[in-house]
């Protein structure tokens, strides 16, 4: 499975390198392969209008509440071992403390983490992945590039993704039907995503004049203000909560 993943970015970065652009301005976005950018994320967003976008209303819908909830309290609480390894490797002890203080509780008290017990008693919640790690050291974003059915990944964050796959543990573990249970738990990650910002994303797609722009300005705010742990930068803008 692994060997897969790792075998499908690579593709994927080495076909986005093969239609570079010499369109200065794209250059001088960091986006010198805008052209086939454009043209995944076109099919991206097809995908989305017409599969992901209707099922994360379906479940919106059919599922109550408190149920959705407790899935991504669940699935918030898979994480937190991939974010615990990147705060230690980004020396934030703190943070780390806080980390391993949520899945803790949230496993205990929180009956396997389908409840957030550790909000309720006031330990904060962030999250942290190797890409922002690879940031907070220094390494650049690289070019600007859409993947298939991924969105913006960048080669940091492309690269990043593979590393955290190393690092969260469930990846060792392995049982029957554990192939099942990783694409499901992928799958379920993805609709809860959706599903939590159908709002979001509607009002961004009603008021952008050009969508692709808005998103790669949106993505590399957002994941400058997560490499800064929210601390403000220069440009003081404010970015939609994902």
């Amino acid at each position: 499975m692994l060997q897969k993943i790792f075998t499908i970015a690579i593709v994927g970065v080495l076909a986005a390198g093969c239609a570079a652009s010499k369109d200065p301005e794209a250059i001088a976005q960091n986006d010198p392969y805008e052209s086939t950018n454009r043209s995944i994320f076109d099919l991206n967003t097809k995908l989305d209008k017409y599969f992901a976008k209707p099922v994360a209303q379906g479940y919106n819908t059919v599922v109550p509440q408190f149920a959705r909830t407790g899935v991504h309290n669940f699935l918030a609480t898979l994480d937190k071992p991939v974010t615990f390894g990147n705060d230690l490797l980004q020396g934030e002890g703190t943070r780390a403390g806080e980390t391993l203080g949520r899945f803790t509780v949230n496993v205990t008290l929180g009956v396997g983490g389908l409840v957030d017990v550790a909000t309720m008693i006031g330990i904060p919640d962030h999250s942290e992945d190797f890409g922002q790690t690879l940031g907070v050291y220094g390494v650049g974003e690289g070019p600007y590039l859409v993947m298939p059915f991924m969105g913006p990944k960048p080669p940091r964050d492309l690269a990043g993704g593979i590393v955290d796959i190393f690092i969260d543990p469930t990846t060792y573990i392995s049982f029957h039907g554990s192939d099942t249970w990783y694409a499901v738990r992928s799958g379920v990650s993805v609709l809860d995503l959706r599903a939590r910002n159908i709002d979001t994303l509607d009002q961004i797609e009603r008021t952008s004049i050009d969508l692709y722009a808005t998103t790669r300005s949106l993505y590399r705010q957002y994941r400058n203000s997560e490499i800064r742990n929210g601390a403000p930068d220069t440009s003081d803008s404010d970015t939609p909560d994902f």
